[in-house]
């Protein structure tokens, strides 16, 4: 076997529109969902009312500022070797309010600049279509994805960015980590649901029903506006081991990857897997408002590869008492096997590997990382350039060990396009709004309440990367 990745593999990074680019009112830009959310997690929850706050500090107003430094960051990212940059387009940039008949133009160039910036250098744009940036007034006035109509809305913005972008982006990605609707439907459904409420699940479904049927039509005009285009579903990763091998905590595991691997079942596979009524039996889901042609449009157009983020495991017990939160909006029990991050993620290469081949041979399509990482609280110290830098060993040590299993994976026969870490610079994080949790290559001067001077500086990491894709993977196998 090759000691190294293919000449093909795109190996780049990760970012999101809402976590990078800041000017949220800018350009004709309207709010989105996410720019509701505060910093910290009892804000962020707070945020999930869809209402703005005037008193909050919401970091997706400010973020990095990538929408007037992108030039400065895409060149920084050339530098180490870039050959794809996972980003997405603001819905709300394009479409401010969701419903518009004409779209924004101003936001229609900025990516139009972005994305010849990066073509400029050689590096293929991964576009997601929406990265938790539904437009706010789509989720006030209308109910988000449990409403009917978003469908219209969607396929219109879809319609839009495949015609204008055609000659530009040849990889898309639809709804941004799609399952994890099930655990906080304000992120990527557009709607406020009590997550207590036992009858939360109606909703939930339904609106992942719209979604579905949205993802078919959206694949259905990609491949039709641009014939050589590759579109695919981005899910949430996580490994899942049962707590012991007692057939109970295997069946509980069974039932933990079926909720969430469920989205790539239909939107891979093209129809909804046999275990979904029973599922829908257990969480007392009513039969869904299913139209004419919904289904047969599904089976018509899967999606062509599965990406996805990864960035621990978790262990399942059959036990639901003993289950809690863990990192990533996921629900388990820690590993007494694995070492943990300071945000209490479980590292766990081995299981990134397991993963990709369960996925590999369930789906026998291409799949693709297209996000990874260590988030950790990064210390800026002098270099002897006169600068500033972060000796982040931390980050390489994990970033090597994914890289090791990834090969593994391959050599196993797993399909896999590129290799895409999240945050390659650091941004705001998702899940409680901090700066604190960097994951980047590069450093951003900026706090947690917004403050600092935006400069960028370069870590240890950032070299080490560099070698990474030169080699083509062989620095680190």
């Amino acid at each position: 076997m090759s000691r190294t990745f293919p000449d093909d593999f795109l190996w780049g990074g990760a970012l999101a529109a809402n976590q990078c680019e800041g000017a949220y009112l800018e350009d004709g830009k309207l709010p989105s969902t996410v720019d509701t959310m505060g910093v910290g997690m009892e804000r962020r929850m707070m945020g999930a009312d869809l209402q703005m706050h005037p008193d909050w500090y919401c970091p997706s107003h400010k973020a990095i500022d990538f929408y007037h430094h992108y030039k400065e960051d895409i060149a920084l990212l050339a530098g180490m070797g870039f050959k794809a940059l996972r980003t997405s387009i603001a819905w709300s940039r394009i479409f401010p309010r969701g419903d518009e008949e004409e779209p924004n133009e101003k936001g229609l160039q900025f990516y139009d600049d972005l994305f010849d910036e990066m073509l400029k250098y050689g590096i293929q744009p991964v576009i997601t279509i929406t990265h938790y940036e539904m437009p706010l007034y789509l989720a006030q006035e209308y109910g988000g994805w449990v409403n009917r109509r978003l469908l219209t809305f969607y396929e219109r913005y879809c319609r839009t960015i495949f015609t204008r972008y055609k000659d530009k982006v040849k990889y898309w990605l639809n709804f941004n980590e799609i399952n994890t609707i099930v655990m906080f439907p304000t992120f990527n459904g557009g709607f406020v649901k009590d997550m207590r409420d036992p009858d939360r699940w109606q909703d939930i479904y339904q609106a992942s029903h719209h979604m579905f049927v949205a993802s078919a039509r959206a694949n259905a005009l990609c491949h039709e506006i641009i014939p050589d285009a590759k579109i695919g579903m981005m899910l949430a990763g996580m490994q899942s081991y049962p707590e012991t091998c007692k057939p109970e905590d295997v069946y509980a595991t069974l039932k933990h990857k079926r909720q969430s691997l469920f989205y790539a079942d239909v939107m891979m596979r093209g129809h909804y897997p046999a275990y979904t009524e029973s599922m829908f039996r257990e969480l007392r889901v009513k039969p869904l408002q299913i139209e004419e042609g919904d289904l047969e449009l599904m089976a018509a157009n899967p999606c062509d590869y599965l990406a996805f983020s990864y960035y621990m495991s978790g262990v399942i017990s059959a036990d639901p008492a003993s289950m809690g939160p863990m990192g990533n909006m996921a629900m388990g029990k820690p590993n007494p096997n694995l070492k943990t991050s300071e945000w209490g993620w479980q590292i766990d290469a081995v299981g990134l590997k397991n993963y990709l081949i369960e996925l590999s041979e369930r789906y026998e399509k291409p799949l693709f990382v297209v996000e990874n990482g260590l988030g950790a609280k990064d210390t800026l110290i002098p270099d002897r350039n006169g600068s500033y830098t972060v000796e982040d060993d931390y980050r390489i040590d994990y970033l090597r060990q994914h890289i090791v299993q990834m090969k593994e994976a391959m050599e196993d026969g797993v399909e896999l396009m590129g290799y895409l870490p999240w945050g390659c610079i650091d941004l705001v994080s998702a899940s409680g709004g901090q700066m604190s949790k960097r994951y980047g290559f590069i450093y951003v001067d900026v706090d947690d309440e917004g403050k600092g001077s935006f400069a960028r500086y370069k870590k240890k990491s950032y070299d080490w990367y560099k070698e990474v894709i030169a080699s083509k993977g062989e620095s680190v196998l």
